[in-house]
């Protein structure tokens, strides 16, 4: 199971939102790749990127710093979202050094897409499903749909998916802790592995995550929490490390 530290880009910066709020906003970082390094240094086996614009324009904005951040970390397994609608913009992004794309808005509105994405680039597409009181949400989570995650999750099994990633809108950069009952019930609506998302806030949300590791919990994804100190990101990896060594 992998910590992963979150960097989020809104016009060039580091952010974070408080439930997905583009005005409720607080910048962490001018300089996303010296971010990006710092999370390296400290261990990070994979760093998870949201182009925070893109997600609601429909296309790319921070590629800039997405490729600079790829370039500047080779070596290390980098994940991006927001704003991939076409399969040219998997394309550039990965020749750019990327490792996996974030399917979001148009796997739920165009669900055939993901499986040609799949088709055209096996094992380097994750879908998004963020979800409020478990509906899905979409459009840099603007819109909330009437269809629930748990049955989206389900129809992405057979399409070669390499993960999903789950976040509950309603807990995310609100530091109010995870909602591993709606992560676990994800895990176990497919086979697909899945990565918690959205109020990772402390020590105990990884212990209670980690649990939960073999029903399908491969990772949960960091934000606020490593920024402002509540969570020491070496500490919980190593937590997770010893773990898994002793289970």
């Amino acid at each position: 199971m992998l910590i992963i530290p979150a960097i989020d880009l809104k016009d060039g910066q580091c952010v974070r939102l408080r439930q997905g709020l583009m005005d409720d906003s607080t910048v962490f970082s001018d300089d996303p790749v010296a971010t990006a390094q710092r999370w390296a240094s400290e261990g990070a086996r994979r760093l998870h990127l949201v182009d925070l614009n893109g997600a609601f324009e429909g296309e790319p904005v921070n590629a800039g710093a997405v490729e600079a951040i790829a370039q500047a970390l080779p070596d290390l397994p980098i994940q991006i979202g927001g704003g991939i609608r076409d399969l040219n913009t998997i394309e550039r992004y990965l020749a750019a050094g990327v490792s996996y794309v974030i399917i979001g808005t148009q796997a739920v509105k165009e669900p055939a897409f993901v499986r040609v994405a799949c088709r055209e680039f096996p094992d380097r597409v994750i879908v998004g499903i963020d979800a409020k009181d478990g509906m899905v949400a979409t459009d840099g989570w603007a819109e909330v749909s009437d269809q629930r995650a748990t049955e989206l999750a389900a129809r992405f099994e057979e399409a070669g998916v390499s993960a999903i990633i789950y976040t509950d809108i309603a807990r995310d950069g609100m530091m109010s802790g995870v909602n591993v009952e709606a992560t676990v019930e994800m895990a176990r609506a497919s086979s697909v592995p899945v990565i918690a998302s959205g109020g990772v806030t402390h020590l105990d949300d990884i212990r209670k995550l980690m649990h939960y590791s073999r029903e399908g919990i491969a990772g949960a994804i960091t934000g606020r929490a490593i920024y402002e100190g509540a969570i020491d990101f070496a500490e919980a990896q190593s937590l997770v490390d010893n773990f898994m060594r002793v289970g």
